[in-house]
């Protein structure tokens, strides 16, 4: 086995929430092992952004992936336009940070519905022409607070849990048409969005960094080096398993 066997030459990488943190990571990630990038997000000035730094082998859909019913129309235009969707990563989601007795039916709602229910419906309709091609690789982006429990990310880390069970049993219908569903559990990975929460949050951000085993948040390409792996030819034999990449965050005392 070579460091061939890591590449993705000649595939389409569909990467949702790709224009900034994690999602733009993971798309560096594979333009660095020759795929073709697919990004999308609900801002084109981002998008824009992200896709003038990956280079020629990326391109950019705005959408909304919580708008369910657009997500047929999005799969059909993508491979119309650009090829065959090889590799899916579901990313986007959003995050909400309140105490459990703070958080309205309509706030759970949201969350389930992005990070749950979106991811579902774009895995199907992907998965669909997958089967039909009898390849694929799909990769979903779960979560620390799917392996143990956390204060004020209630409906967070519910979705992100049920995500597990989503891929467990998709794993039971996909397996025989070699489509494989793995997921990533990032730990703190260095972000915008991760400093914004934490650096108005000193004792939370304390708790963090003691617990992290490494001493230190994730890059980006951490994450994206794991998806390298389960969307390449290097894990043909692996699905159905969740990778933490947590720098020892879910075993450390």
């Amino acid at each position: 086995m070579g460091l061939d066997t890591f590449s993705l030459q000649n595939k389409l990488a569909l990467i949702t929430g790709g224009g900034t943190g994690i999602g733009l990571g993971i798309a560096k990630a594979f333009i660095s092992a020759n795929a073709q990038v697919i990004i999308t997000g609900r801002r084109e000035e981002v998008l824009k952004k992200a896709v003038e730094e990956l280079g020629d082998n990326a391109n950019y859909i705005v959408n909304d992936i919580s708008d369910k019913s657009n997500i047929p129309e999005l799969i059909s235009h993508i491979e119309h336009r650009f090829g065959v969707i090889d590799i899916l990563v579901n990313n986007a989601g959003v995050h909400l940070k309140k105490w459990a007795q703070d958080t309205s039916d309509n706030d759970f709602e949201n969350v389930i519905n992005t990070n749950l229910l979106s991811v579902f419906s774009l895995t199907r309709e992907c998965a669909r022409k997958m089967i039909e091609r009898k390849q694929g690789a799909i990769i979903l982006i779960s979560s620390m607070t799917a392996l143990f429990g956390m204060d004020r990310v209630v409906a967070y880390g519910t979705s992100k849990t049920a995500l597990t069970g989503l891929m467990n049993n998709l794993v039971t219908e996909y397996s025989k048409h070699h489509v494989r569903i793995n997921a990533i559990a990032p730990g703190w990975i260095e972000s915008d969005m991760l400093h914004k929460a934490l650096d108005v949050d000193k004792q939370r951000k304390d708790k963090i960094v003691n617990r992290i085993a490494m001493n230190h948040f994730g890059q980006p390409e951490d994450i994206g080096n794991t998806a390298i792996f389960l969307a390449s030819n290097a894990s043909k034999y692996i699905t159905g398993v969740t990778i933490p990449v947590d720098g020892g965050a879910k075993i450390n005392f």
